[in-house]
């Protein structure tokens, strides 16, 4: 849901910067399908029906899925933006390295959309102690905004990379054709 935000936010700057919805065909995905599979997994891994009864097999899975989403990153790093998007998540996945395949979130953040630690699997975990702290979702959404949750350092940086990809892509110049009436 966190993505949702810098998408929409990517999507009023492109426009207002003069960009155009159109520019975003022109960006070329290398390996889409990884980036795709990556956060497909994750997708169904933290649906509640599968939360519910994946256990410890969810720890795999989600770092799996997550090295996916960093590998098609990183494989389409020219793309402008891009770059911010690789360094946040890699740090994200340092972090979930780092702490045993969890994103360690911080108690008060999570006490401050009202949360406590999750009973079932999940890809974050209140640890008194987290490897790596400045990389944890230590950080909260307000609570006034829809799905508001914790998120990390890597998460901004992602956030930016996203808007900077959208405005960029939004702003290229259209392919002009020649010999096109």
């Amino acid at each position: 849901m966190f993505l949702l935000y810098p998408i929409v936010l990517g999507l009023l700057l492109g426009v207002f910067l003069g960009g155009r919805a159109s520019g975003l065909g022109s960006l070329q995905l290398r390996w889409g399908w990884v980036f795709a599979a990556g956060l497909g997994i994750q997708i169904v891994l933290f649906s509640a029906p599968v939360t519910e009864r994946i256990g410890e097999l969810g720890v795999p899975i989600y770092v799996l899925s997550t090295a996916l989403v960093v590998l098609a990153v990183i494989l389409n790093r020219r793309i402008t933006g891009m770059p911010l998007v690789a360094l946040g998540a890699i740090s994200n996945l340092v972090a979930i390295v780092a702490n045993g395949g969890y994103m360690p979130a911080s108690a008060a953040a999570m006490a401050a959309l009202g949360k406590s630690a999750p009973t079932v699997y999940s890809n974050s975990a209140i640890v008194p102690d987290p490897v790596l702290w400045p990389l944890t979702d230590i950080f909260a959404l307000p609570t006034w905004l829809p799905g508001a949750n914790v998120f990390s350092l890597g998460d901004v940086l992602i956030a930016l990379g996203v808007i900077v990809v959208i405005v960029s892509a939004m702003r290229r110049p259209a392919t002009v054709v020649v010999g096109a009436a």
